[in-house]
C-alpha cells in the first residue's frame, strides 16, 4: 500500500468525536502556551504536557482500532492482507516509540 492521498469515509458520529477530541487537545496546547507566557511553574506545565500526550495517544489508538477493524480487515478479505499488515505494523512501531 502506497502512502498516497487515500480517503476513508467516517460516519458522522465518529468524525464528530475525533474532531471534538482534537479541538480539546488544541485548547490544552493553547493553555500551555499561556502558562509559558505567564511564567508558570515548570512542574505544572509538565503535567499538562503529559495530559496532552496521553490524549493524543488515545486519539491514535482510536484511529488504529478503526483502521484495523475496517481497512486492514477489508484488505485481508480482498487478498491484500500482507501489505495491509506490513503497513499496520509500521504504524504500531511508530506509536510505541513515542
Amino acid at each position: 500500500m502506497e502512502n498516497d492521498q487515500r480517503l476513508i469515509h467516517r460516519n458522522p458520529d465518529e468524525k464528530k468525536m475525533l474532531q471534538n477530541r482534537l479541538k480539546r487537545i488544541e485548547g490544552q496546547v493553547r493553555g500551555i502556551q499561556k502558562m509559558v507566557d505567564e511564567d508558570r511553574y515548570c512542574a505544572d506545565i509538565l503535567i499538562q504536557l503529559t495530559a496532552i500526550s496521553s490524549a493524543l495517544k488515545q486519539v491514535g489508538l482510536s484511529l488504529l482500532e478503526k483502521h484495523t477493524h475496517h481497512c486492514v480487515a477489508d484488505a485481508i478479505k480482498s487478498g491484500d492482507g500482507d501489505e495491509a499488515i506490513e503497513e499496520l505494523m509500521k504504524i504500531v512501531n511508530q506509536l510505541v516509540k513515542t
